[in-house]
């Protein structure tokens, strides 16, 4: 299980398991908006916690994506380039990045909101950060889009014009993107409602428009519950479309699977019963 496909995706595990870490301070948060008892270190640091793993999500997504492509496209050539060692330090250099463009989260939100945002609209931050975390969304999922249209293009001419016998390397290949498609398409809809509202509310912010404001605080609470469910449903995706990632978990958790009948011992029960039946018969 230790493939390159797989460390991004163990990238992914964690920034889920961080954003769960926050999620009983954001759910005392919706109980209990004011006052917040927690001080104002930990306001911000929740927050930049919950960002930078929305942000490390999207760029794990768009590398591994991009490595699928070069496997599937140029595979003699990924051989040599996409190594285990170049991808661990390409998702250090992500979450890197991540970090660094969710630092001004630490300006933007604190106990005293009414400060913080009158600063952030007179600053131009807030501004800064919706076309951030925009670019951060809409500009992997164009990237996205175009490479699986590339990827299903040339696993389409490799079934249309087959050299030989269907490996099971492609089988491998279709199968992964298969997954990795049902996973980039619920990203998406997991999170489009949240970049919607954070739009809707630096409007709201800058022309003090209440029903604009009513909306956002609707799309909010839609992106809240998306918010966490994307979080949540990616073993459930892997559980249901990987049979190699069901394996691995039940060895974890050291559960037991039902033994199956394989080839072999059909071919040997069907060679013992004819046995049987020249020994009756002789």
């Amino acid at each position: 299980m230790r493939t390159t496909t797989n460390l991004y995706l163990c990238s992914m595990a964690l920034s889920d398991l961080l954003i769960f870490l926050c999620m009983p301070l954001d759910l005392y948060r919706v109980w209990r908006y004011r006052p917040w008892n927690f001080g104002d270190e930990l306001c911000k640091l929740f927050q930049f916690v919950s960002e930078s793993c929305t942000y490390s999500t999207i760029l794990n997504i768009t590398a591994l994506s991009v490595e699928r492509y070069f496997a599937i496209c140029f595979p003699f050539r990924a051989k040599v380039i996409v190594t285990r060692g170049r991808v661990k330090v390409v998702i250090l250099l992500l979450w890197a990045v991540a970090l660094c463009s969710a630092g001004p989260i630490f300006i933007l939100v604190g106990t005293n909101e009414c400060k913080a945002t009158e600063y952030a609209i007179r600053s131009g931050l807030l501004t800064m950060m919706v076309w951030v975390s925009s670019v951060f969304f809409f500009l992997p999922v164009l990237c996205l889009t175009v490479l699986y249209s590339l990827i299903g293009r040339r696993l389409w001419r490799r079934k249309e014009n087959p050299v030989g016998p269907i490996s099971s390397r492609d089988k491998n290949n279709k199968q992964t993107v298969k997954m990795l498609a049902v996973v980039v398409l619920a990203f998406v809809l997991c999170w489009l409602p949240f970049h919607v509202g954070r739009y809707l509310f630096s409007k709201s912010s800058e022309a003090n428009s209440p029903i604009i404001s009513q909306i956002s605080e609707y799309c909010n609470l839609v992106s809240f519950v998306l918010f966490y469910l994307s979080a949540a449903i990616n073993p459930i995706l892997y559980n249901i479309m990987s049979k190699k990632y069901r394996s691995a978990a039940c060895k974890l958790f050291g559960v037991r699977r039902a033994p199956g009948r394989s080839v072999q011992s059909i071919v040997n029960a069907e060679s013992f019963s004819v046995c049987n039946e020249y020994s009756w018969s002789t």
